[in-house]
């Protein structure tokens, strides 16, 4: 039933088609999202409107007042908004609440006609009555005494006929007044519109980098004696954590650290052995090809070590303040421990045999994929309850957070009943969905409970492009999805970075970080390393996918080389990000224009942290334009002057609306903080 003073279109909620339930949009403790409503009535008195919100522990927190916005189409007429955040973590709602205004009313009707001389007296005696309700409404609280003051003193000038009508009105329209009424609304004929659930998720799901490593790479040498690769373990493995935390990153992930199938295992970049051939012993394997006599999910590859050294890594990691993320690839190699005791969890073919993994014309033919459409999920012996059982494992060895590999090609509904079962006994566990799919799967995914997701970035190398994946990913999509802006993953190499050269890893790496409050990178892209396997394709020659790759670091980044440089650019990013507020959150980024077609700008702030980003896309040559700034979205007065430093080069210059800007490729960007303006 619609309410006395009627709210329509709020905004942000997420409702599922078949039954109308409501699921919680996004947020995170100290974010501030926005609520906005279409709130209107009949005839032409005045109205208002606030957001409330409702804690974990059933509290209703102070309101906060909407402000009319200004209309540009018939999609914004009468439309409100206000930016609020919440104070805990755990299941929040808020409500909007909407009421007739007399106060308002009264004040657009008393300025009118007291200046026209029209019911002079009239008027003011209307506004003693409304202003007697406020006085009453105070009470004798302490610390409304100023407040009260205020109200009496504007009662008196009301009542006082032998004062001129003019200097009556001036007092009760003072900003003094006005605030006490702010703070204190009358509020007639009160329309309640919600509640809509929301959930507030720890910082981590909102800002972290991320640094994706093998650990059988790191580590790994080559036998003096036979040549051939040793693998690295989890123990040499824990020898890097340092130098990725130096570089300023919060999350380590880890691709798949089971035993590895033995049957149809995959060779050197992707090689399928001859029918009838035997696999050679060097052929390390595909770590997501899971399962083999040496067990299974809840198992370590033996080569890699035992879960005490798993335990011992995730322990240094801690102690250096990077999160562990481990790889939650839910499929099975054909000799996982889970084939032979389990088929019904496998779809069999007309001929009997199980169906390996298959994206036509790819074929992954070391991978079962697993069915979940037969089971119950609760039922103790079905599929998914032994993948919680897997889950809650690493958790119990101190793994909170799960990147998830193809979540697309599972049911929606299983991942939604894991994520609740999870999240009802672990809130602070964090789970990043791995789908490079179709939008609606995509956002489905995150609406469901996934705290994060891969997403397009990668292929937005063009201004237009990416000014609209950013509007996208900033507004339009972020209470159902949180991107996590990764520059390069083990199967993605674009062509930019492929052919772009040293500059090309600059410019996505500064994109990533600054426009996002998550992003990463997969190991590698520090050193520049750009060779796919061939023209055309996104994989890397001889990836980690299918081998060790063995990396002599200290003469990759010792001074005067490319990597020297590219790690010294990353971990200057990851400073600036933890030291501004602004690029730690994600609805909260502006774009401004620019004359020169390869030339982005941007903006984020933050209370009283500013910052503008104009970032050079073309890693080939020096590009030169006008940025057209957008003062007001960065809370300075139209005509301002003011002071910007550059946290790259440590430059400083005075700038205004209209700014000339050069950029060459090996000194990409420009992150201005706004210091002073005057």
């Amino acid at each position: 039933m619609v309410g006395r003073i009627p709210v329509i279109d709020v905004e942000p909620v997420l409702e599922t088609s078949a039954n109308r339930h409501r699921l919680p949009v996004k947020a995170s403790l100290g974010e501030p999202f926005p609520v906005r409503a279409t709130v209107f009535r009949e005839g032409h008195d005045r109205l208002g409107a606030e957001v409330v919100l409702l804690g974990p522990d059933g509290v209703r927190r102070p309101p906060t007042r909407m402000r009319l916005l200004p209309t540009v189409d018939r999609h914004t007429v009468n439309r409100y908004e206000a930016w609020v955040s919440a104070d805990a973590e755990g299941p929040w709602s808020f409500e909007v609440q909407s009421w007739s205004d007399p106060i308002a009313t009264w004040q657009h009707a008393a300025g009118i006609k007291i200046r026209a001389e029209i019911d002079v007296e009239l008027m003011f005696a209307e506004g003693v009555l409304l202003l007697e309700r406020v006085l009453k409404g105070l009470g004798r609280s302490r610390d409304n005494k100023a407040d009260a003051a205020v109200v009496k003193a504007a009662i008196k000038a009301a009542r006082d006929t032998k004062r001129p009508a003019e200097a009556r009105l001036a007092q009760l329209e003072s900003p003094e007044l006005e605030a006490v009424l702010t703070t204190h609304p009358l509020r007639d004929l009160v329309t309640v519109e919600g509640p809509f659930p929301v959930y507030v998720d720890r910082p981590r799901a909102r800002f972290g980098s991320w640094y994706e490593f093998f650990p059988r790479s790191e580590g790994a040498h080559h036998d003096p004696r036979t040549g051939e690769v040793v693998s690295g373990t989890l123990r040499t493995a824990a020898e890097r954590l340092p130098a990725v935390a130096a570089m300023g990153f919060d999350v380590i992930y880890l691709p798949p650290i089971h035993p590895i199938g033995e049957v149809n295992r995959k060779g050197p970049n992707n090689t399928v052995v001859a029918a009838g051939e035997p696999i050679p012993d060097d052929w390390a394997g595909s770590p997501w090809a899971i399962g083999s006599r040496h067990g299974g999910h809840d198992a370590i590859h033996p080569d890699l070590g035992t879960i005490k050294d798993f335990d011992a890594f995730v322990e240094t990691a801690r102690r250096l303040d990077l999160e562990v993320a481990l790889d939650l690839a839910l499929q099975a190699a054909p000799d996982h421990p889970w084939v032979a005791a389990h088929p019904e969890w496998f779809t069999t073919r007309a001929d009997g045999s199980i169906a390996y993994a298959e994206n036509p014309p790819k074929k992954y033919q070391d991978i079962y994929p697993v069915n979940f459409d037969a089971h119950d999920y609760d039922h103790p012996d079905s599929l998914a309850t032994e993948v919680l059982r897997v889950v809650r494992h690493w958790m119990d060895h101190g793994v909170r957070i799960f990147r998830v590999d193809n979540p697309h090609t599972k049911p929606v509904a299983f991942w939604e009943w894991l994520l609740a079962k999870v999240r009802a006994t672990d809130p602070d566990v964090i789970f990043l969905a791995e789908a490079f799919t179709k939008p609606p799967m995509m956002q489905t995914l995150g609406a469901i409970g996934y705290h994060q997701s891969y997403t397009y970035f990668t292929w937005r190398t063009a201004k237009g492009e990416i000014e609209d994946y950013l509007r996208e990913v900033t507004a339009e999509s972020a209470h159902r999805m949180r991107p996590n802006f990764f520059v390069n993953t083990p199967d993605i190499l674009h062509e930019f970075l492929q052919y772009g050269g040293p500059a090309a890893f600059k410019i996505r790496a500064a994109l990533a970080a600054l426009s996002s409050p998550v992003w990463g990178m997969y190991a590698g892209y520090e050193l520049g390393e750009h060779v796919a396997v061939r023209p055309g394709s996104e994989e890397y020659l001889d990836s980690e996918k299918y081998q060790i790759r063995v990396r002599d670091w200290a003469a990759a980044t010792a001074p005067g080389t490319l990597g020297a440089d590219l790690t010294s650019y990353v971990t200057r990013l990851n400073e600036i990000r933890r030291a501004h507020p602004a690029l730690q959150l994600l609805r909260n980024l502006t774009l401004h224009a620019t004359e020169e077609d390869h030339v982005l700008c941007f903006s984020k702030v933050a209370g009283s942290d500013r910052l503008i980003v104009v970032l050079n896309l073309d890693p080939h040559q020096t590009r030169e334009t006008m940025v057209h700034l957008n003062l007001a979205a960065l809370d300075l007065a139209p005509g301002s002057s003011f002071s910007v430093h550059d946290e790259i080069t440590g430059a400083g210059w005075t700038w205004g609306e209209h700014n000339y800007v050069r950029l060459d490729p090996w000194q990409p960007a420009h992150i201005l903080v706004v210091r002073g303006h005057g």
